[in-house]
């Protein structure tokens, strides 16, 4: 299949699994910012999502999408190590125009999936999970918190400062990756010309910006919240 068999195939699938993946943070930016408003209409949510088929059908296609990007550049990243040979231990000087986070896209990309693993434990494992396993409350912070709460989890957990400082790292990374990832990937399934790539750059950089900066603003404002509280 010439979609895994060269090259240009492979980066093509991890573009396209690439902008799947910022369509789901658009929505799941989306979803946190209606808990800033009202914690109800959140919760409403949270339990029509809840363990639900749709629900379940849709978090493993997203696994699914995140699996095959992780495989892609897993498989580009050893590709390109495997054509450079000895070269890749050779000191160079970053190339004119290429910015740091193009040059350490992978590396990135281990941050920004190592913080999921702690967004995982705290939330998903807490609600979804452990509904498919057959509870509808879950002990945390010494109170019991009902599955489909999700305000409750978020007003417990982003009243920690270094859970705070946590996910804003894991959002300045987040940001890094997406303001390469998303203008490469657009040129990759070859929507760019010279013309169109520079309004792609920008394009990018708002839709990261929006999105990390959304991520941190709702992470804050519960934090601040439980400050004053």
């Amino acid at each position: 299949m010439w979609l895994l068999n060269s090259s240009v195939g492979r980066k093509v699938v991890m573009s396209l699994s690439g902008v799947f993946l910022i369509l789901f943070l658009l929505f799941h930016l989306a979803m946190n910012i209606t808990a800033v408003f009202s914690a109800e209409a959140y919760n409403m949510i949270c339990e029509l999502l809840g363990s639900n088929w749709y629900a379940l059908l849709g978090t493993a296609v997203l696994a699914g999408g995140f699996g095959v990007h992780m495989v892609m550049a897993l498989w580009l990243t050893w590709q390109n190590l495997q054509a450079r040979g000895s070269s890749r231990y050779a000191v160079s000087d970053r190339p004119k125009n290429v910015s740091w986070s193009s040059q350490n896209m992978f590396v990135i990309g281990l941050v920004v999936c190592g913080f999921l693993l702690l967004h995982f434990a705290q939330f998903w494992y807490h609600m979804m999970f452990a509904e498919l396993i057959g509870y509808h409350e879950v002990e945390v912070g010494g109170k019991m918190i009902g599955t489909t709460d999700g305000a409750s989890f978020i007003n417990y957990y982003f009243s920690h400062l270094w859970v705070v400082i946590a996910y804003l790292i894991w959002y300045v990374a987040l940001w890094l990756h997406l303001t390469h990832g998303l203008w490469s990937a657009l040129q990759t399934v070859g929507l760019s010309n010279r013309i169109w790539i520079n309004r792609w750059k920008v394009i990018t950089y708002v839709v990261a910006t929006l999105i990390c900066g959304g991520f941190g603003f709702v992470t804050l404002f519960f934090y601040i919240k439980s400050l004053l509280s």
